[in-house]
């Protein structure tokens, strides 16, 4: 059994309460005392029991992350983001994911309240008004990222509506007149909350028609044969604007066996700026989320709820459009 507040105050001659005030810095003791104590502390590798001190006061130095999985490299940059920006508030991120588990989604938040987190963020897969009184139930301060809940829930990310309808005017700039906008998670929007998503959609759509180009939705998980078809079909040469860069990754890697490159016989574009990009040729057009600027807002945004400030409901963090070579 570790060394307890009771063993020091022992050996010290001192009581429990005065052995508190050193480690606490607050009350009346004198320096020598507490000096005294903090050095038998160190001698014997005494340890806080954290939990406990948390529970008498409140605060477990805790906050929960959930979020889809860590394949997505996306949710992985964010989450390093998330730990960091914790660290340097000396909390711990309890991390979970739910991979588009409704039920396990509700169970892991529920699961985090017991452990006695202080707030979550969430990058959620529900969206009814039913998940939104399960959240506020909870009690607890909650951020939302990625797919905004609702109104009342403060959410941060970018403008994704308006960033959508920029890579459609770099697009256009570079003389594209035709263009087909890859989204595969519009095939789950009746099941699962993918607002980032519907909002890039919504974007493209009104871009292309300002623009008064041709525009082409594919909004299925078997995209890769209708892109081609699109290309190779088609007199006209093609841009593909994908609402994921691992989606324009894919395609990049089904046209090269066919001998089709970007920039060349097609234009491609991603989103999202995924660090992998940097390792492949050529430097693939994205737009760059921000995502280590939303994972600190929202560690920022939730740090101010935990504290009882107020906050705003909507957060947007600037994006930035990545030219690159394939357009």
């Amino acid at each position: 059994m570790g060394v307890t507040t009771k063993d020091i105050a022992r050996i010290c001659n001192v009581s429990r309460t005065t052995v508190n005030r050193a480690f606490s810095n607050t009350g009346r003791i004198s320096e020598e005392t507490k000096q005294r104590i903090l050095k038998t502390a160190e001698e014997l590798n005494y340890r806080p029991d954290i939990l406990a001190t948390g529970l008498k006061n409140g605060r477990t130095s805790t906050i929960g992350v959930l979020v889809f999985d860590v394949k997505n490299q996306y949710f992985a940059q964010m989450l390093n983001a998330i730990e960091l920006s914790a660290q340097k508030k000396n909390y711990f991120a309890n991390i979970s994911l739910h991979e588009k588990n409704k039920q396990q989604e509700v169970e892991m938040l529920q699961r985090m309240v017991d452990y006695r987190v202080e707030g979550i963020i969430l990058s959620p897969v529900s969206k009814d008004k039913k998940f939104e009184k399960t959240i506020c139930a909870l009690e607890k301060p909650v951020v939302i990222v990625g797919n905004k809940v609702s109104d009342k829930i403060p959410f941060v990310g970018i403008d994704e509506f308006q960033a959508a309808k920029d890579a459609v005017g770099l697009i256009a700039s570079k003389g594209y007149k035709r263009i087909a906008f890859v989204c595969p998670p519009l095939a789950d929007k009746t099941r699962e909350n993918i607002y980032s998503h519907e909002q890039r959609n919504a974007g493209f759509e009104a871009a292309v028609d300002e623009l008064g180009m041709e525009g082409i939705s594919v909004g299925k998980w078997d995209y890769l044969e209708t892109v081609k078809d699109c290309i190779k079909k088609s007199e006209e040469k093609t841009a593909v604007f994908c609402s994921g860069d691992i989606y324009a990754l894919e395609i990049m890697k089904e046209l090269r066996k066919e001998n089709l490159n970007p920039k060349e016989d097609y234009g491609i574009m991603g989103f999202d700026n995924i660090g992998f990009l940097d390792y492949v040729m050529p430097r693939m057009a994205t737009i760059d989320n921000s995502v280590e600027a939303v994972a600190e807002s929202a560690v920022e945004t939730l740090f101010k709820m935990i504290n009882g400030e107020d906050v705003d409901k909507e957060i947007i963090v600037p994006y930035r459009i990545v030219e690159g070579d394939t357009l």
